[in-house]
């Protein structure tokens, strides 16, 4: 079986990997690359920017790009994604969403929209960041008294959301082990005079600068020693092999709501 993909962002740094990703792959085919109506990228060949030639030119019109495909991978911004959302459900094309930043509401929004067609819904595509958040889990089950948690993030200069996904992840990840809710417990700022640290505390910190692609650690610190749990990416290759092994999960499935452990079998 071949998977028939449409990229959006296709001239971005992650919509370039994306597409050599989905070259490179015998099951896959590049059906259709998408990008913003002002984009510079329009009418170009989808791969240029990497010395490519696909034969695909990057295009904004969603509608005829989505109805040559059977799947879209999206990482956007949420406004973007939600509109493709929007296009994806009416036309029957499954999702796989690497896109952060979303509210509340639009989580609600993209978790209705899986009644009807398959989406894959994770803040990192990554398969050592997703083994990474299962170790966590296992971590904060035996670490539930005595120990503080931080969770350290940096990426590159260009991100707009903070803390990243994958780092809310982790801490939702951690707080559930616990029997807690992150929006109870999260701490996102520290400035003047703060007081002690509130024990039940799960503290974030954010780094911005350079060309980091991503780097995570989680903290546990307790009296006499401290347990770090660090993953690190140099290489956005490797999100765009955890998407493509998310649609080859979706494949087949007519609707529902997914995630990366699903993906990997981690539950």
């Amino acid at each position: 079986m071949t998977h028939a993909i449409a990229i959006a962002g296709a001239s971005g740094r992650m919509g370039q990997m994306l597409v050599e990703a989905v070259r490179a792959a015998q099951d896959c085919h590049l059906a259709a690359a998408l990008d913003r109506l002002d984009s510079p990228a329009i009418g170009q060949d989808a791969g240029a920017f990497g010395g490519q030639v696909t034969g695909v030119r990057i295009a904004s019109d969603m509608q005829a790009g989505l109805s040559q495909s059977k799947f879209l991978i999206d990482f956007t911004r949420p406004e973007g994604t939600m509109a493709h959302l929007a296009a994806c459900r009416r036309l029957g094309v499954a999702m796989v969403i690497g896109t952060t930043g979303f509210s509340e509401a639009q989580k609600a929004d993209i978790a209705e929209a899986a009644q009807d067609i398959p989406i894959m819904l994770a803040p990192n595509m990554s398969v050592g960041v997703n083994v990474t958040l299962k170790l966590l889990e296992l971590a904060a089950k035996a670490l539930t008294t005595g120990y503080d948690i931080e969770i350290i993030e940096a990426h590159h200069r260009h991100k707009v959301d903070a803390p990243s996904g994958t780092a809310l992840k982790m801490g939702e990840v951690i707080a559930q082990a616990q029997g807690r809710q992150l929006a109870d417990c999260a701490v996102y700022t520290r400035e003047g005079i703060t007081g002690e640290r509130d024990p039940s505390s799960i503290g974030f910190a954010t780094i911005r600068g350079g060309d980091i692609v991503g780097d995570h650690t989680v903290l546990f610190a307790g009296t006499g020693e401290r347990i770090e749990i660090s993953h690190k990416s140099s290489s956005r290759a490797t999100y765009a092999q955890g998407s493509l092994r998310a649609v080859r999960f979706l494949a087949g499935k007519q609707h529902g709501m997914f995630d990366m452990f699903d993906v990997l079998g981690l539950r």
